[in-house]
């Protein structure tokens, strides 16, 4: 609602209403023998007086410096004289305050270690952030002395607005639940994310078949967002184009750590090599199978996977290996025989053989005889 200021006691002749900018755009009309117009959209002349405008729902481009003007029928209290139209104007400033479109909570979790991060988007003025954390009782407590970083950044005409924190869990502590509460007082808005951390003592934690070389991971985490739970996730490698390939075909390992804050560095290596940084490893005409090694480390901790690539047979003598682009070449085995087999054929001609030649000198010295 934008006041007037002005509630006259003589006859209103008109009434305008302008936003200004870079020149004065016509808002609203009115004049009582004729004319009850709006020249934009939701706005309207309020019912609370004659001089109020009411705009409804407000955009964030309604937010600028209006001015209403009154033009009514003065003729000083003298009823013989004709009336003189008087003009009256004021000025005021509208502000318009955007409540936070999305709230997020990343996090990484190291022993009783906790790296959280919560980001307020799309908000006007700047919302703020503030951690609690409650109790199995119930009891909600704001997180004091906390090691912390902010950054706001303009998106547009809207700001957002991310908080990291550092946080240690107590030794006795079996499930505590962390909250990220994004406040907008403009707006009187308050937003909740939780994040309930629980003891492998009373929850079974994720199992992870991989070799750690920091402190062992104590607790799960169950991440509380749009009403879907979800597991904390790991380091993820994929291959392409898989991780079982034909012989020498060229091969790309990917690593990655979706949901993991801060992002980890990667370093790769095979044997004694030297290691190769970056979240992807090139494999050039692949000729036996091999096992590789990713380091993925932030300040948190470091994991160490192993990641096996195999090759789809082992008899190399089926390959040729001028071959060109790793085509197969195939000799035609449909008709062939394995060793056992040739051995076989072999001893039984052999035993055969023999029994001929023995029938043949028996009957030779049957017929001497």
């Amino acid at each position: 609602f934008l006041r007037c200021g002005m509630m006259p006691v003589q006859p209103i002749k008109e009434l305008w209403w302008f936003k200004i900018g870079a020149s004065e755009e016509r808002v609203y009309y009115y004049d009582p023998t004729s004319v009850d117009a709006a020249l934009m959209k939701r706005a309207r002349r309020s019912n609370r007086d004659n001089t109020s405008l009411e705009i409804y729902p407000t955009q964030l481009s309604d937010e600028g410096e209006y001015k209403c003007r009154i033009v009514v029928w003065d003729n000083t209290g003298n009823s013989t004289e004709p009336s003189v139209p008087i003009s009256k104007e004021a000025r005021m400033m509208l502000k318009v305050n955007v409540p936070p479109e999305k709230v997020e909570i990343t996090h990484l979790t190291s022993g009783r270690n906790l790296s959280l991060r919560c980001k307020s988007e799309g908000a006007k003025p700047p919302a703020d952030i503030l951690w609690t954390k409650t109790s199995p009782d119930g009891v909600e407590t704001e997180i004091p002395d906390l090691a912390k970083t902010r950054e706001i950044e303009p998106a547009g005409e809207l700001y957002d607005t991310a908080e990291q924190i550092f946080y240690q869990l107590e030794e006795n502590e079996m499930i505590a639940k962390i909250s990220c509460v994004v406040r907008h007082h403009n707006t009187n808005t308050t937003i909740y994310k939780n994040i309930t951390f629980v003891s492998p003592a009373i929850q079974n934690a994720l199992k992870v078949t991989i070799k750690r070389f920091a402190e062992p991971v104590l607790y799960s985490s169950i991440e509380n967002q749009d009403g879907r739970d979800n597991k904390a996730g790991l380091v993820k490698i994929s291959a392409d184009p898989g991780f079982k390939v034909p012989y020498n075909t060229s091969v790309t390992l990917k690593a990655a750590a979706p949901g993991v804050f801060p992002e980890p560095r990667y370093l790769w290596w095979v044997g004694d090599q030297t290691g190769i940084a970056g979240r992807e490893l090139h494999i050039d005409n692949l000729e036996e199978d091999k096992s590789y090694y990713v380091l993925a480390e932030n300040p948190l901790g470091r994991v160490v996977l192993e990641v096996p690539v195999h090759i789809t047979t082992s008899d190399y003598s089926q390959w040729n290996d001028s071959s060109r682009d790793g085509d197969v070449i195939v000799d035609d085995t449909t008709g062939g025989l394995d060793t056992g087999a040739i051995i076989g054929i072999v001893i039984g001609a052999l035993i055969a053989v023999f029994f001929i030649g023995f029938a043949v000198w028996y009957w030779t010295i049957r017929d001497g005889i």
